[in-house]
């Protein structure tokens, strides 16, 4: 391959991994080590881990430039993201098709190197993020359906160290990254309340408005809060869970205090630097109460 391929080739994997914001692979990223670390009452296996660390970059992966292909004709109406790589030319269809199935294949690589319940369950896991790019064309609940597709790193990281669900913990620390992630898909969707309603898309903000989404969204964080007292609870965590619980809640409604029906401008901060404290915060937290405790 000749100098100029090959630097054309790392530009475009630059390029692709900007598209998929690579980087935001840290909001569920840590709520799949807290799910390991629980289920192992430690740290797991390093190979197990390794497996896990892949399988969640290719999924993600997969589904974020999957979902940046199939909505290249809305990014490119829609003027916050008319400019993207796929919108913009910076990139072609058949490299982001490429890209994605490349992806995936190295999500169901990793799941079949963990246990034969990841590889049985992997294609609901991957068919579940895939999916989620279509709801918008015919839900307003598509919020939800991200929020699934979130869930499934706790869940599928227990079962990646126990080979099942072996007990209630995994499930609620799911149903946590569920409402907590609906949650912030809200605000995060009120910036594009009126192109939604104008090109016919779905979303809590098109439907309700902003300040009525912006409601729903609290009430999904509040939701979220009080399951992860039902987590502290029913696996016997100390102070440190408690505490990183507890800077959860306080992150949260700072969150919430950055963002006005009648101001957004704020909105990139509560989105993205809030959301990435939230996970990290906690899973460094419970995961120091494991290894003190356990």
């Amino acid at each position: 391959m000749r100098a100029g391929e090959m630097q054309g080739m790392w530009k475009s994997l630059g390029t692709t991994l900007e598209m998929i914001k690579f980087e935001h692979t840290l909001f569920a990223l840590p709520f799949a080590l807290l799910g390991a670390v629980l289920a192992a009452r430690g740290w797991p296996d390093g190979r197990v881990m390794i497996w896990i660390l892949v399988a969640m970059v290719g999924a993600r992966s997969a589904a974020m430039a999957f979902n940046r292909l199939v909505d290249r004709g809305y990014d490119a109406e829609n003027p916050r993201t008319r400019m993207r790589a796929l919108p913009a030319g910076l990139l072609t269809p058949g490299y982001v098709a490429i890209f994605t199935v490349a992806s995936a294949g190295l999500f169901f690589l990793a799941a079949a190197r963990l246990n034969p319940l990841t590889l049985k369950l992997s294609p609901v896991a991957l068919g579940s993020v895939l999916f989620y790019s279509y709801t918008k064309r015919f839900t307003a609940l598509s919020h939800l359906v991200l929020g699934w597709s979130l869930a499934i790193a706790p869940t599928g990281a227990w079962i990646a160290v126990r080979g099942a669900i072996d007990s209630p913990a995994p499930v609620l620390l799911s149903l946590a990254v569920l409402l907590w992630t609906a949650g912030f898909d809200i605000i995060y969707a009120c910036q594009d309340s009126d192109y939604d309603r104008a090109a016919g898309l779905h979303s809590i903000p098109a439907k309700l408005g902003i300040g009525r989404a912006l409601w729903v969204s609290r009430i999904l964080h509040v939701l979220m809060f009080i399951v992860l007292i039902r987590v502290f609870r029913l696996t016997g965590l100390h102070w440190p869970g408690m505490l990183g619980i507890l800077v959860t809640g306080g992150l949260l409604i700072r969150q919430h205090r950055l963002v006005r029906e009648d101001d957004l401008s704020r909105l990139d901060q509560a989105f993205f630097t809030t959301n990435a404290y939230v996970s990290v915060i906690l899973f460094v937290t419970i995961a120091t109460d494991v290894f003190l405790f356990a």
